[in-house]
C-alpha cells in the first residue's frame, strides 16, 4: 500500500457519539510509552501528524486519522502508565473496551495493531489486550517497536518471543519496527495492503 493522503480528523471520548462517516478502521493499541504516535508519523511520512509527547500517556482520547480517504487509523489511549490515578487508568481501560465493543458491533474494526516494546516481556495489560482481541475475534498483528534498541541479528528472535508470550490461540504476524531507522515500515505498508479494507 502507498499512503498518499493522511489527515487528523478528531479526538473523542465516546466513539459511538463521534458520528463519523462509515469507513473501515484499523486500531493501534499499546502501552503508553510504546511509540504509537511515532509509528503513525513514520508510517504516513508526516512528522507532526500525531503528537509525540515528552512524557508517556499523551494519548488520552480516541484519535481518528483518515488515510487515503478510504479508512481510519484509530489511535487508542495508551495503557499501563504508572504515574496516573487508578480512576484515570480505569477510565482509559473503559474507553478502549468501549471502542472495541462499538466498532466490532458496527462492523467498523477490521484489524488491530498491538504494539509491544521488543525489549521487554509483555505485561499483564498487554495480555489483557491480547485476550480482548481474541474475545472480540479481531484479526491482529503485533508490532514489535523500538527495534533499533537491540542488535539487528536479534530482532527476529525477540519478536518471535513476544508472539509466543502472548499465548494467542490463532496465528499472529509479528513485525519488528523502528521509527528511528525505518525498519518495518515497508512490511507494515504491505500488511495494510493485505487487510480487507
Amino acid at each position: 500500500m502507498v499512503i498518499e493522503r493522511a489527515e487528523f480528523i478528531k479526538s473523542v471520548v465516546d466513539p459511538a457519539a463521534a458520528k463519523l462517516p462509515f469507513l473501515p478502521e484499523i486500531a493501534l493499541v499499546g502501552r503508553s510509552n510504546v511509540g504509537k504516535s511515532s509509528l503513525i508519523n513514520t508510517l504516513t511520512g508526516r512528522n507532526k501528524l500525531a503528537k509525540v509527547g515528552s512524557t508517556p500517556g499523551k494519548t488520552r482520547q480516541v484519535n481518528y486519522f483518515l488515510l487515503n480517504e478510504s479508512f481510519y487509523l484509530v489511535d487508542l489511549p495508551g495503557y499501563g502508565y504508572a504515574k496516573v490515578s487508578h480512576e484515570e487508568k480505569a477510565g482509559w481501560e473503559k474507553m478502549i473496551e468501549g471502542y472495541l465493543t462499538y466498532s466490532v458491533e458496527e462492523k467498523r474494526l477490521r484489524h488491530l495493531f498491538l504494539l509491544l516494546d521488543i525489549r521487554h516481556e509483555p505485561k499483564d495489560s498487554d495480555l489483557q489486550m491480547a485476550y480482548w482481541a481474541e474475545h472480540y475475534a479481531v484479526p491482529c498483528t503485533i508490532i514489535a517497536t523500538k527495534a533499533d534498541k537491540i542488535n539487528r541479528s536479534q530482532r527476529g528472535i525477540a519478536a518471535g518471543k513476544l508472539s509466543n508470550a502472548l499465548r494467542m490461540t490463532f496465528p499472529v504476524p509479528v513485525i519488528p519496527f523502528s521509527s528511528l531507522d525505518g525498519e518495518g515500515r515497508k512490511l507494515l505498508l504491505t500488511r495494510l495492503g493485505e487487510i480487507n479494507i
